[in-house]
Protein backbone atom coordinates (compact mmCIF):
# COMPACT_ATOMS: atom_id res chain seq x y z
CA UNK A 1 0.00 0.00 0.00
CA UNK A 2 3.01 2.21 0.49
CA UNK A 3 3.75 2.82 -3.31
CA UNK A 4 0.53 4.03 -3.91
CA UNK A 5 1.26 7.10 -1.88
CA UNK A 6 4.80 7.34 -3.62
CA UNK A 7 3.55 6.98 -6.98
CA UNK A 8 0.47 9.47 -5.91
CA UNK A 9 2.75 12.29 -4.33
CA UNK A 10 5.22 11.78 -7.27
CA UNK A 11 2.17 12.07 -9.61
CA UNK A 12 1.01 16.10 -8.19
CA UNK A 13 2.07 18.27 -10.88
CA UNK A 14 5.00 20.58 -9.49
CA UNK A 15 6.49 18.06 -7.84
CA UNK A 16 9.71 17.19 -9.08
CA UNK A 17 12.62 14.50 -7.80
CA UNK A 18 14.15 17.63 -5.49
CA UNK A 19 10.79 18.90 -3.73
CA UNK A 20 9.92 15.26 -3.38
CA UNK A 21 12.59 14.27 -1.36
CA UNK A 22 12.40 17.95 0.63
CA UNK A 23 8.47 16.83 2.15
CA UNK A 24 9.83 13.40 2.99
CA UNK A 25 12.42 15.15 4.89
CA UNK A 26 9.35 17.46 6.64
CA UNK A 27 6.67 14.85 6.75
CA UNK A 28 8.48 11.40 6.95
CA UNK A 29 6.11 9.35 4.60
CA UNK A 30 4.33 10.32 1.37
CA UNK A 31 0.95 9.84 2.75
CA UNK A 32 1.79 11.84 5.49
CA UNK A 33 3.19 14.93 3.21
CA UNK A 34 -0.43 14.18 1.19
CA UNK A 35 -2.59 14.79 4.36
CA UNK A 36 -0.66 17.94 5.24
CA UNK A 37 -2.57 20.80 6.37
CA UNK A 38 -1.93 23.69 4.26
CA UNK A 39 -0.31 25.96 6.75
CA UNK A 40 2.12 23.07 7.05
CA UNK A 41 3.13 22.42 3.71
CA UNK A 42 3.14 26.13 2.84
CA UNK A 43 6.66 26.04 5.22
CA UNK A 44 8.26 23.80 2.71
CA UNK A 45 10.66 25.46 0.17
CA UNK A 46 9.34 25.22 -3.36
CA UNK A 47 5.83 24.41 -2.45
CA UNK A 48 3.73 27.27 -3.98
CA UNK A 49 -0.20 27.47 -3.75
CA UNK A 50 -1.01 26.12 -7.11
CA UNK A 51 1.01 22.87 -5.46
CA UNK A 52 -1.18 22.79 -2.21
CA UNK A 53 -4.24 22.98 -4.74
CA UNK A 54 -3.02 19.72 -6.31
CA UNK A 55 -2.39 18.12 -3.84
CA UNK A 56 -5.71 18.62 -2.27
CA UNK A 57 -7.37 17.32 -5.13
CA UNK A 58 -8.28 14.52 -6.59
CA UNK A 59 -6.08 13.67 -9.88
CA UNK A 60 -2.73 12.16 -8.14
CA UNK A 61 -5.53 9.36 -6.43
CA UNK A 62 -6.85 8.68 -9.59
CA UNK A 63 -3.59 7.89 -11.58
CA UNK A 64 -1.93 6.33 -8.40
CA UNK A 65 -4.67 3.60 -8.43
CA UNK A 66 -4.26 2.94 -12.01
CA UNK A 67 -1.05 2.94 -11.74
CA UNK A 68 -0.77 0.30 -8.84
CA UNK A 69 -3.03 -1.71 -10.72
CA UNK A 70 -1.01 -1.81 -14.19
CA UNK A 71 2.29 -2.38 -11.85
CA UNK A 72 0.61 -5.71 -10.64
CA UNK A 73 0.66 -6.97 -14.02
CA UNK A 74 3.97 -5.18 -15.57
CA UNK A 75 6.32 -7.66 -14.15
CA UNK A 76 8.08 -4.91 -12.68
CA UNK A 77 8.75 -3.89 -9.17
CA UNK A 78 9.20 -0.06 -7.65
CA UNK A 79 12.18 0.58 -5.93
CA UNK A 80 12.31 3.39 -3.66
CA UNK A 81 15.80 5.71 -2.81
CA UNK A 82 14.95 4.55 0.98
CA UNK A 83 15.62 0.79 0.04
CA UNK A 84 18.54 -1.59 0.83
CA UNK A 85 19.15 -2.50 -2.81
CA UNK A 86 18.57 1.42 -4.28
CA UNK A 87 22.12 1.98 -6.19
CA UNK A 88 23.91 4.48 -3.39
CA UNK A 89 25.53 5.76 -6.68
CA UNK A 90 22.85 7.90 -7.71
CA UNK A 91 22.03 9.60 -4.83
CA UNK A 92 25.77 11.19 -6.13
CA UNK A 93 23.51 12.75 -8.88
CA UNK A 94 21.73 16.25 -8.63
CA UNK A 95 18.16 14.96 -8.38
CA UNK A 96 17.96 11.16 -7.96
CA UNK A 97 14.73 9.87 -8.63
CA UNK A 98 12.60 8.83 -5.25
CA UNK A 99 11.69 5.83 -6.69
CA UNK A 100 12.54 3.53 -9.86
CA UNK A 101 10.79 0.41 -12.11
CA UNK A 102 12.85 -2.09 -12.23
CA UNK A 103 13.07 -5.60 -14.15
CA UNK A 104 15.58 -7.91 -12.73
CA UNK A 105 18.66 -7.35 -10.57
CA UNK A 106 19.83 -4.31 -9.93
CA UNK A 107 23.76 -3.66 -9.60
CA UNK A 108 25.01 -4.62 -5.86
CA UNK A 109 29.26 -4.02 -5.95
CA UNK A 110 29.73 -4.56 -9.56
CA UNK A 111 31.97 -1.93 -10.98
CA UNK A 112 30.24 -1.17 -14.04
CA UNK A 113 31.04 1.08 -17.08
CA UNK A 114 28.59 2.96 -19.50
CA UNK A 115 28.98 2.44 -22.96
CA UNK A 116 27.25 4.73 -25.04
CA UNK A 117 27.24 5.77 -28.86
CA UNK A 118 25.30 6.65 -32.54
CA UNK A 119 21.82 5.26 -33.00
CA UNK A 120 23.34 5.06 -36.94
CA UNK A 121 26.43 3.60 -35.73
CA UNK A 122 29.26 2.62 -38.58
CA UNK A 123 29.74 -1.37 -39.22
CA UNK A 124 33.43 -0.09 -37.36
CA UNK A 125 31.65 1.39 -34.82
CA UNK A 126 28.97 -1.65 -33.97
CA UNK A 127 32.16 -4.03 -34.29
CA UNK A 128 34.36 -2.04 -31.62
CA UNK A 129 31.11 -1.19 -29.45
CA UNK A 130 30.91 -5.30 -28.95
CA UNK A 131 34.67 -6.56 -28.72
CA UNK A 132 35.46 -3.86 -25.53
CA UNK A 133 31.98 -4.42 -24.43
CA UNK A 134 32.48 -8.08 -24.21
CA UNK A 135 35.88 -8.01 -23.08
CA UNK A 136 34.78 -5.87 -20.03
CA UNK A 137 31.69 -7.89 -19.52
CA UNK A 138 34.29 -11.18 -19.28
CA UNK A 139 36.55 -9.43 -16.30
CA UNK A 140 32.93 -8.60 -14.17
CA UNK A 141 32.19 -5.07 -15.34
CA UNK A 142 28.81 -4.19 -15.70
CA UNK A 143 27.80 -3.02 -18.76
CA UNK A 144 25.67 -0.17 -18.62
CA UNK A 145 23.32 1.44 -21.82
CA UNK A 146 20.12 2.72 -22.74
CA UNK A 147 18.58 0.27 -25.00
CA UNK A 148 18.38 2.50 -28.04
CA UNK A 149 19.70 1.16 -31.57
CA UNK A 150 23.00 1.26 -32.77
CA UNK A 151 25.57 1.42 -30.34
CA UNK A 152 23.98 0.34 -27.49
CA UNK A 153 22.36 -2.58 -28.33
CA UNK A 154 25.90 -3.37 -29.36
CA UNK A 155 27.12 -3.12 -26.35
CA UNK A 156 24.02 -4.87 -24.26
CA UNK A 157 24.43 -7.99 -26.87
CA UNK A 158 27.95 -8.17 -26.42
CA UNK A 159 27.67 -8.29 -22.44
CA UNK A 160 25.40 -10.88 -22.78
CA UNK A 161 27.61 -13.17 -25.12
CA UNK A 162 30.23 -12.99 -23.14
CA UNK A 163 28.17 -14.10 -19.78
CA UNK A 164 28.32 -10.95 -18.30
CA UNK A 165 26.31 -8.41 -16.74
CA UNK A 166 24.05 -5.59 -18.53
CA UNK A 167 21.53 -2.67 -17.16
CA UNK A 168 19.37 -0.91 -19.83
CA UNK A 169 17.73 2.74 -18.53
CA UNK A 170 15.08 3.31 -20.49
CA UNK A 171 13.80 6.54 -21.31
CA UNK A 172 10.03 5.31 -21.62
CA UNK A 173 7.98 3.06 -19.51
CA UNK A 174 9.06 -0.12 -18.34
CA UNK A 175 6.12 -1.67 -20.38
CA UNK A 176 7.23 -0.13 -23.53
CA UNK A 177 9.54 -2.05 -25.39
CA UNK A 178 11.55 0.76 -27.77
CA UNK A 179 13.26 0.19 -30.28
CA UNK A 180 10.34 -2.30 -31.13
CA UNK A 181 12.94 -4.65 -32.71
CA UNK A 182 14.72 -5.27 -29.56
CA UNK A 183 11.78 -7.63 -28.33
CA UNK A 184 13.83 -10.38 -27.97
CA UNK A 185 17.03 -8.39 -26.60
CA UNK A 186 14.85 -6.50 -23.87
CA UNK A 187 13.13 -10.10 -22.89
CA UNK A 188 16.54 -11.49 -22.23
CA UNK A 189 17.86 -8.27 -19.96
CA UNK A 190 14.84 -8.76 -17.69
CA UNK A 191 15.44 -12.01 -17.30
CA UNK A 192 19.37 -12.26 -17.27
CA UNK A 193 20.42 -8.33 -16.95
CA UNK A 194 19.01 -5.51 -15.50
CA UNK A 195 15.94 -2.64 -16.69
CA UNK A 196 15.46 0.50 -14.67
CA UNK A 197 13.24 3.10 -15.57
CA UNK A 198 12.00 6.20 -14.03
CA UNK A 199 9.10 7.16 -16.19
CA UNK A 200 5.43 6.00 -14.99
CA UNK A 201 3.76 2.84 -16.78
CA UNK A 202 3.18 3.63 -20.36
CA UNK A 203 4.90 6.57 -20.97
CA UNK A 204 5.56 6.59 -24.69
CA UNK A 205 9.73 7.31 -25.90
CA UNK A 206 9.42 11.11 -26.16
CA UNK A 207 12.51 12.50 -27.48
CA UNK A 208 12.66 14.59 -24.59
CA UNK A 209 12.85 11.48 -21.96
CA UNK A 210 16.10 10.65 -23.10
CA UNK A 211 18.68 13.38 -22.51
CA UNK A 212 17.29 13.02 -18.75
CA UNK A 213 17.49 9.26 -18.68
CA UNK A 214 21.30 9.45 -19.50
CA UNK A 215 22.23 11.28 -15.83
CA UNK A 216 20.91 7.75 -14.20
CA UNK A 217 23.19 5.88 -17.44
CA UNK A 218 26.81 7.74 -16.32
CA UNK A 219 25.35 8.10 -12.72
CA UNK A 220 25.44 3.92 -11.97
CA UNK A 221 28.61 3.84 -13.38
CA UNK A 222 32.36 4.37 -12.80
CA UNK A 223 33.29 5.85 -16.31
CA UNK A 224 31.51 6.77 -19.45
CA UNK A 225 32.78 5.00 -23.09
CA UNK A 226 31.21 6.79 -26.04
CA UNK A 227 31.97 5.29 -29.32
CA UNK A 228 30.75 6.91 -32.63
CA UNK A 229 29.24 10.16 -31.52
CA UNK A 230 27.98 13.11 -33.64
CA UNK A 231 28.74 16.76 -32.42
CA UNK A 232 25.41 18.04 -30.40
CA UNK A 233 24.15 14.31 -29.82
CA UNK A 234 23.11 12.67 -26.76
CA UNK A 235 25.99 10.35 -25.60
CA UNK A 236 28.12 13.75 -25.37
CA UNK A 237 25.32 14.92 -22.99
CA UNK A 238 26.00 11.66 -20.85
CA UNK A 239 29.97 12.46 -21.66
CA UNK A 240 28.79 16.45 -19.93
CA UNK A 241 26.86 14.64 -16.83
CA UNK A 242 29.70 11.75 -16.28
CA UNK A 243 32.28 14.88 -15.70
CA UNK A 244 29.59 16.46 -13.46
CA UNK A 245 29.42 13.31 -11.41
CA UNK A 246 33.56 12.90 -11.48
CA UNK A 247 33.42 9.94 -13.44
CA UNK A 248 36.22 9.00 -16.19
CA UNK A 249 35.84 9.57 -20.10
CA UNK A 250 36.43 7.35 -22.52
CA UNK A 251 36.46 7.73 -26.13
CA UNK A 252 37.15 5.98 -29.00
CA UNK A 253 38.99 7.96 -31.75
CA UNK A 254 37.46 7.87 -35.32
CA UNK A 255 37.73 8.72 -39.07
CA UNK A 256 38.13 12.59 -39.38
CA UNK A 257 36.35 12.18 -42.59
CA UNK A 258 33.40 10.96 -40.65
CA UNK A 259 30.65 12.94 -39.23
CA UNK A 260 30.22 10.34 -36.76
CA UNK A 261 33.88 10.69 -35.65
CA UNK A 262 33.80 14.58 -34.52
CA UNK A 263 32.15 14.55 -31.15
CA UNK A 264 34.57 11.17 -29.76
CA UNK A 265 37.25 13.25 -31.22
CA UNK A 266 36.39 16.55 -29.79
CA UNK A 267 36.20 14.75 -26.51
CA UNK A 268 39.49 13.36 -26.70
CA UNK A 269 41.06 16.61 -27.60
CA UNK A 270 39.12 17.88 -24.24
CA UNK A 271 40.99 15.77 -22.13
CA UNK A 272 38.73 12.50 -22.23
CA UNK A 273 41.58 8.97 -22.74
CA UNK A 274 41.73 7.91 -25.94
CA UNK A 275 40.57 4.55 -26.19
CA UNK A 276 42.01 1.88 -28.50
CA UNK A 277 42.09 -1.70 -26.21
CA UNK A 278 40.23 -2.63 -23.38
CA UNK A 279 43.26 -2.33 -20.94
CA UNK A 280 42.92 1.72 -21.80
CA UNK A 281 39.68 1.55 -19.30
CA UNK A 282 40.66 -1.50 -17.13
CA UNK A 283 43.71 0.54 -15.79
CA UNK A 284 41.39 3.25 -14.58
CA UNK A 285 38.70 1.43 -12.67
CA UNK A 286 38.81 -0.01 -9.36
CA UNK A 287 40.25 -3.50 -8.82
CA UNK A 288 42.65 -2.95 -12.23
CA UNK A 289 45.70 -4.64 -10.85
CA UNK A 290 43.58 -7.89 -11.40
CA UNK A 291 41.02 -7.02 -14.67
CA UNK A 292 44.41 -6.36 -16.60
CA UNK A 293 45.94 -9.75 -15.66
CA UNK A 294 42.69 -11.43 -16.61
CA UNK A 295 41.87 -12.48 -13.36
CA UNK A 296 37.86 -12.00 -13.06
CA UNK A 297 37.28 -8.96 -11.06
CA UNK A 298 36.22 -9.48 -7.27
CA UNK A 299 32.80 -7.31 -6.16
CA UNK A 300 32.94 -4.17 -4.21
CA UNK A 301 31.55 -4.67 -0.85
CA UNK A 302 27.96 -2.93 -1.78
CA UNK A 303 26.63 -0.24 0.08
CA UNK A 304 23.45 -2.79 1.04
CA UNK A 305 21.59 -0.13 3.85
CA UNK A 306 18.23 1.54 3.76
CA UNK A 307 17.95 5.06 4.51
CA UNK A 308 14.81 7.02 5.90
CA UNK A 309 13.82 10.10 4.19
CA UNK A 310 15.97 12.05 6.91
CA UNK A 311 18.78 10.21 6.95
CA UNK A 312 18.56 9.76 2.59
CA UNK A 313 18.87 13.90 3.04
CA UNK A 314 22.17 13.56 4.44
CA UNK A 315 23.33 10.77 3.17
CA UNK A 316 22.41 12.78 -0.37
CA UNK A 317 24.48 16.06 0.80
CA UNK A 318 27.36 13.92 2.04
CA UNK A 319 28.01 11.70 -0.75
CA UNK A 320 29.33 14.51 -2.62
CA UNK A 321 31.78 16.38 -0.01
CA UNK A 322 32.22 16.40 3.48
CA UNK A 323 30.07 18.92 5.45
CA UNK A 324 30.59 20.36 9.12
CA UNK A 325 27.22 19.89 10.54
CA UNK A 326 26.08 23.32 10.41
CA UNK A 327 25.82 23.03 6.71
CA UNK A 328 23.75 19.72 7.09
CA UNK A 329 21.45 21.91 8.95
CA UNK A 330 21.33 24.66 6.80
CA UNK A 331 20.97 22.52 3.45
CA UNK A 332 18.14 20.14 4.44
CA UNK A 333 14.38 20.68 5.85
CA UNK A 334 16.25 18.92 9.34
CA UNK A 335 16.31 20.93 12.78
CA UNK A 336 19.72 20.60 14.80
CA UNK A 337 18.09 17.81 16.93
CA UNK A 338 17.25 15.46 14.10
CA UNK A 339 20.58 15.89 11.84
CA UNK A 340 22.32 15.23 14.79
CA UNK A 341 20.36 12.04 15.68
CA UNK A 342 20.46 11.14 11.90
CA UNK A 343 24.50 11.37 11.57
CA UNK A 344 24.18 9.25 15.04
CA UNK A 345 21.94 6.24 13.06
CA UNK A 346 23.84 6.53 9.37
CA UNK A 347 27.04 6.33 11.32
CA UNK A 348 25.58 3.15 13.13
CA UNK A 349 24.77 1.60 9.87
CA UNK A 350 28.40 2.32 9.00
CA UNK A 351 27.05 4.64 6.32
CA UNK A 352 29.02 7.68 7.39
CA UNK A 353 32.00 8.68 9.59
CA UNK A 354 32.99 11.79 11.64
CA UNK A 355 35.84 13.81 10.89
CA UNK A 356 37.52 16.34 13.57
CA UNK A 357 35.41 19.41 13.56
CA UNK A 358 31.95 17.88 13.82
CA UNK A 359 32.61 17.28 10.02
CA UNK A 360 31.44 14.45 8.23
CA UNK A 361 31.80 12.16 5.46
CA UNK A 362 30.57 8.82 3.60
CA UNK A 363 32.31 6.10 4.87
CA UNK A 364 35.30 4.33 2.71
Amino acid sequence: MDQFYWIGLKAVAGIGNVLFRRLLERFDTPKAALSAPATMLSAVRGITPAIIEELKGGAWRRFAEDECRKLETSGARLVLFTSVDYPKALFQIPDPPPFMYVKGQLPAGEVAVAVVGSRRATSYGLMTTGTLAGELAARGVCIVSGLARGVDTAAHRGALQAGGRTVGVLGCGIDKIYPPENRSLFEEMGRTGCLLSEYPLGTLPLAENFPRRNRIISGLSQGVLVIEAAENSGSLITAQYALEQGRDVFAVPGNISFASSRGCNRLIKQGAKLVDCVEDILEELPGRERLIHDAPLLQVQPRSFALTPKEAAIYELLVRSPLHIDQIISQTELTAGEVSSMLLHLELKGAVTSLPGTHYAVAG
